[in-house]
């Protein structure tokens, strides 16, 4: 009766992925109960979500080839379509938006010929047509992912002159270079290689740059952002404190998948009780400020949360 954190299944988010290479879904190592979906599956993925309580989706599509210029979203698109196809209004689906995965070196853009550098502006304008692609086909939410300066306000822009006013962005406003991203870039195969450039710090904010992220943050705000994510969560609550004092727009915490792997290792090792650190986390997410949670524990959220009575 007296708890100040009170949460809800409503509020989350369940990313989903879907490979254009595969026939048959594959798992992923550390993504327990989390699958890569063929085109086929994820319909069906998507409906036993919505039977447990999920309609909320962050779409990570995966294409079959990879390139350094002339990307082709064809398939991205398809997906949007045919989920849009099948469920109608029933789902509210978030695109990522980045091209780690569409790169051969998977950067989230486009580098210099020597590929020592990510080129900003370029990026931005290849990422502001990829993400008009994206709200055409019928996706509710664009979520760059990138980290790019300027993009939400020219994808803001863009949106806004071919109609899509509706189509809110949900911005990766505070994402770290972080060591928790392991085994989500195994699920897209996008892990920076054979450059130059090794690895994102130049354009992923540093673990120990409070003030970076914050400005960070309060930039796309200001560009038009609808929700700002922070990235990871569960180390980053101050994060989601502070932005929350500053910022009036709705605060989303995206548990990534390092931090998820961590917490279903301890499961798996009988150290914890599986729903009851997941539910732990979450409540540390919302006290923190979060409004909304991405987790890949989502589908589980209704059910653990009545059990629990949170």
């Amino acid at each position: 009766m007296t708890a100040g954190v009170r949460l809800s299944h409503k509020a989350f988010i369940q990313p989903i992925f879907v490979d254009a290479s595969v026939e048959t879904p594959r798992s992923v190592e550390g993504l327990n109960d989390v699958r890569v979906d063929s085109v086929a599956s994820v319909i069906e993925t998507i409906a036993a979500d919505i039977e447990s309580g999920i309609s909320k989706f962050l779409l990570f599509p995966i294409p079959a080839k990879k390139s350094t210029k002339d990307f082709d979203y064809a398939f991205a698109v398809s997906v949007i379509k045919n989920i849009r196809s099948q469920f109608g209004e029933r789902v509210w689906l978030a695109a990522d938006l980045c091209l780690c995965s569409y790169t051969e070196h998977g950067h989230c853009g486009i580098l210099n010929d020597q590929g020592t550098k990510l080129l900003n502006h370029p990026t931005v304008a290849e990422l502001t047509k990829y993400a008009a692609l994206l709200a055409d086909a019928g996706a509710d939410c664009i979520a760059p992912s990138d980290m790019m300066d300027g993009r939400i306000g020219a994808i803001r822009a863009q949106l806004d002159v071919l109609g899509h006013d509706e189509v809110s962005i949900m911005s990766y406003a505070a994402k770290f270079s972080s060591q928790f991203y392991g085994p989500f870039r195994d699920a897209c195969h996008s892990a920076p290689s054979g450059t130059g450039l090794k690895n994102r710090k130049t354009y992923q904010i540093d673990a120990a740059n409070l003030n970076d992220a914050l400005a960070s943050a309060l930039r796309d705000e200001k560009e038009g952002a609808d929700i700002l994510m922070v990235k990871p969560a569960a180390l980053y609550t101050d994060v989601i404190k502070t932005l929350k004092q500053q910022s009036l727009k709705p605060i989303a915490a995206y548990h990534v998948s390092g931090e998820y792997a961590a917490v279903e290792m301890l499961a798996e090792k009988g150290m914890a009780d599986r729903a009851g650190v997941h539910l732990e986390v979450w409540t540390a997410l919302v006290r923190a400020g979060a409004d909304i949670i991405i987790s890949y524990a989502a589908r589980n959220a209704k059910q653990w949360i009545e059990a629990k009575k949170y």
